[in-house]
């Protein structure tokens, strides 16, 4: 067996009293660490700060469940399916993004992309756009809201001959508030199928 080129150290080995140590200086922490808290926070501001004017409060997001939705589905019922919110004009208050579709026993019915908003000071939501109308046969199957844009995945039909169970087209699309308005575009990095 070959010697080491470096003697022993004697505090390579552990004992029990540097287990002592370890487990006395570990306690000790816990324990200060215990007494010496910060204050608590309180959302009251002190009189002595300086005045700041009060942000009105944020609206809740519009509940689809409140709005007459625009479709016509005869002995069925129109179902909210997906619905996402975010702001999406800058104003400070949330908008909602909702699909609809009729509630059919069989089939697939087209959506609805529908944005929902509420004014300030009154309690009833309204739709303020369309973004997919179910007269285009198109199937929302993804929605989100980010960065103030609604992005969808959006499936259809790329003939009459196509069976209405099985879109055949996929893209996605993106539609951001500008100049009044809702323009659509097609998102970075999406792919038609």
């Amino acid at each position: 067996m070959q010697q080491p080129a470096v003697p022993e150290l004697a505090h390579t080995h552990t004992r029990p009293i540097h287990w002592l140590a370890t487990a006395t200086a570990v306690a000790g922490v816990v324990a200060l660490s215990s007494v010496l808290q910060p204050n608590s926070a309180t959302a009251a501001q002190s009189a002595a700060g300086p005045e700041t004017g009060h942000a009105p409060a944020a609206l809740a997001p519009p509940d689809p469940a409140d709005v007459d939705l625009p479709l016509e589905c005869g002995p069925v019922k129109a179902i909210v399916v997906k619905k996402a919110t975010g702001d999406l004009d800058g104003d400070g208050n949330p908008e909602t993004v909702a699909v609809v579709h009729c509630d059919a026993p069989m089939g697939t019915p087209p959506d609805g992309l529908y944005v929902l908003t509420r004014a300030t000071g009154t309690a009833t939501p309204r739709i303020v756009a369309t973004l997919v109308d179910p007269k285009d046969s198109t199937t929302v199957s993804d929605i989100t809201v980010r960065d103030g844009a609604v992005i969808a995945d959006l499936l259809s039909y790329s003939s009459d001959d196509v069976p209405r169970c099985c879109p055949d087209l996929k893209n996605t699309a993106k539609w951001q508030w500008k100049n009044g308005t809702f323009a659509r575009s097609t998102p970075a990095g999406a792919h038609s199928v």
